[in-house]
């Protein structure tokens, strides 16, 4: 089947229901992605919320990345690139987990960049696909889309690297 559908003025290059479903998860995936991710970001980083909001945050963003492949695959020209920013962020929030839940050495220095890059990269990946359907975005030319999520998320990355007791003592970031 070929067609548009238009919801909430985004276009969706496809009328198959089989398509539109999986374009439907994906969003709900991505949604809850996007809220734990922030949520985990803004919580204190202790027990409790923090961990367990970037668990979820994390298995949320696996499932975003197996439903963007599976996008990608039907429309592999169009949407390869939407496959390469899955993996990279899926892969930066496995190094951060990792370094965090294995206690390697300087673990800050990993878990922070690992799981803001992955946020970064996710938002990105968002805005080049979507960022000409989105009020504001819409005016913006689109290389805004490539740069802006990095030109506002790595300062908020390097300012939490600088603020962590953790990351201070090893990372000549002071």
């Amino acid at each position: 089947m070929t067609g548009i559908t238009r919801i909430a003025g985004i276009e969706i290059p496809s009328v198959d229901p089989v398509f539109l479903t999986l374009v439907a998860i994906h969003v709900l995936i991505g949604s809850a992605a996007v809220v734990s991710g922030a949520v985990a970001m803004l919580s204190a980083k202790r027990v409790g919320r923090h961990p367990t909001v970037g668990t979820f945050y994390f298995w949320c963003l696996a499932g975003l990345v197996v439903t963007a492949t599976a996008l990608a695959i039907v429309r592999w020209a169009e949407d390869y690139h939407l496959f390469i920013f899955g993996a990279l962020a899926f892969l930066a929030a496995i190094l951060g987990r990792r370094a965090r839940r294995e206690q390697w050495r300087g673990w800050a220095l990993y878990h922070i960049p690992g799981m803001g890059l992955s946020y970064v990269i996710m938002l990105t990946a968002f805005y080049v696909d979507n960022g000409k359907s989105l009020p504001l975005w819409n005016q913006l030319p689109p290389i805004a889309y490539w740069v802006l999520p990095a030109a506002i998320g790595v300062p908020l990355i390097v300012r939490a690297l600088r603020r962590h007791p953790l990351a201070q003592g090893r990372s000549g970031l002071r």
